[in-house]
């Protein structure tokens, strides 16, 4: 909504939502079920936990909605564990009969899914146009990158992991981005859920880049679980590590939001995965290297 100039009409946010900075005023009408902050298998614990009982993830306060009046409520279907989902939002509309108002749930799978659902975002604004002129500029900045990543020859091999404890490789856009970035992704299948993996498989695939992106996590919070990650057998015989390969990003301002800031997520991979060619500015604030390899890639930070 703030990408397309409709942040005035903001009322209320998830608490997940901080982006721009400025929504940060807005009073969240969510909050998490459980404890989150824990370690990643305590998290994954407690979610299967309450799938396994039939227990939402998350709360809408519905008092809190009622008061905000609004004539829109976004949410999506996506993933029932990332955001709050349509029974929950559902649950809580209920409870606005006197104003009833229209649920918009979006599914974004791939990129292409994204600026279907900004477009839907925009139409449902009343400013169609905005969302054609804001998908146009973001496909034109990711064909930028595709473009010139296609110019090299060397396709570097990619394992993103999506989750540290258990671990699980990045599906959905992930394996796209990875290869317009100009890589080859190695695990997780475009436009699916996130798989689950198992060590073994990530060792004997010796992936030639490492990025470490658990969803929700900042760079501080991954940076604090990657001794789990390292501590696997044979870890430092990974040629990722042997050669410095290995990357920590921020998985929560970026990577796991299907929104405009995929196409920044885009350009961190890119940075990644060929140096040599691509500076966009976020190494130190969207992505650092791990500092459990032996030396950084030729022609980093260039």
């Amino acid at each position: 909504m703030c990408a397309l100039g409709q942040e005035t009409s903001l009322v209320g946010r998830s608490h997940e939502c901080d982006w721009p900075p400025s929504v940060r005023g807005l009073p969240p009408v969510s909050r998490p079920a459980f404890a989150t902050g824990g370690a990643s298998r305590a998290v994954d614990a407690a979610l299967k936990d309450r799938l396994r009982r039939a227990l939402s993830i998350y709360e809408v306060d519905a008092a809190l909605l009622r008061s905000l009046r609004p004539d829109l409520i976004i949410t999506q279907t996506q993933c029932e564990v990332c955001a709050v989902s349509p029974a929950d939002v559902e649950r809580a509309v209920c409870e606005l009969a006197e104003r009833p108002a229209r649920v918009l749930a979006l599914e974004p799978n791939g990129l292409d899914d994204v600026w279907a659902d900004i477009a839907r975002v925009a139409a449902a604004l009343g400013v169609p146009a905005r969302g054609a002129d804001l998908v146009a500029a973001l496909r034109g900045r990711v064909e930028a990158i595709r473009g010139r990543a296609a110019t090299r020859s060397a396709r570097p091999r990619a394992a993103v992991v999506e989750w540290i404890d258990p671990l699980m490789a990045a599906g959905n856009w992930m394996p796209e981005m990875v290869e317009i970035a100009g890589g080859v992704n190695l695990f997780g299948e475009a436009r699916k859920h996130s798989p689950g993996m198992a060590w073994e498989t990530l060792a004997a695939a010796d992936p030639d880049v490492l990025i470490v992106s658990p969803c929700g996590f900042a760079l501080e919070r991954t940076t604090g679980e990657m001794p789990t990650l390292a501590a696997a057998p044979g870890w430092e015989r990974l040629a990722a590590v042997r050669t410095g390969r290995v990357f920590l990003v921020d998985g929560n301002a970026y990577f796991h939001r299907p929104g405009p800031r995929l196409v920044e997520s885009l350009e961190i991979l890119a940075e990644i995965l060929h140096p040599e060619v691509f500076a966009f500015g976020h190494r130190g604030r969207g992505w650092v290297a791990y500092p459990g390899g032996t030396r950084a890639p030729a022609g980093e930070g260039a």
